[in-house]
């Protein structure tokens, strides 16, 4: 493939990109302290993202034509269904993750606010 990106990671990586500025805008408000309960849920929805990148190139190696292939259809939905694996994922108890980035957003947090 010689370094280029298929429009499907590109569609992954600007859907991940727009999610992390989400978790970004939710903690970074000037005078804003995030609760630990926000801080929870943004380490859910960041580890959720990190998996989704994670999967993304295991989905990217199946083979979507044959008999009982979606084809193009099944190609532009993919970024969906790895997004929902890891929701799934996530959901099951993840793989820590989240719990580390919620305690860091409430470490930096007393460090920066004292």
């Amino acid at each position: 493939m010689g370094g280029l990106l298929s429009p499907a990671t590109i569609a992954a990586t600007a859907s991940a990109a727009s999610r992390a500025g989400d978790v970004a805008s939710a903690t970074q408000r000037p005078g804003h302290r995030a609760t630990p309960e926000q801080a929870a849920q943004t380490g859910l929805r960041f580890e959720q993202m990190f998996l989704a990148q994670m999967l993304t190139p295991v989905f990217d190696a199946i083979d979507t034509g044959g008999m009982f292939g979606g084809g193009s259809a099944e190609k532009m939905l993919r970024s969906f269904q790895v997004d929902a694996f890891a929701g799934s994922i996530v959901a099951k108890g993840g793989i820590g993750l989240a719990q580390d980035v919620a305690r860091e957003i409430l470490r930096m947090q007393e460090k920066t606010n004292g």
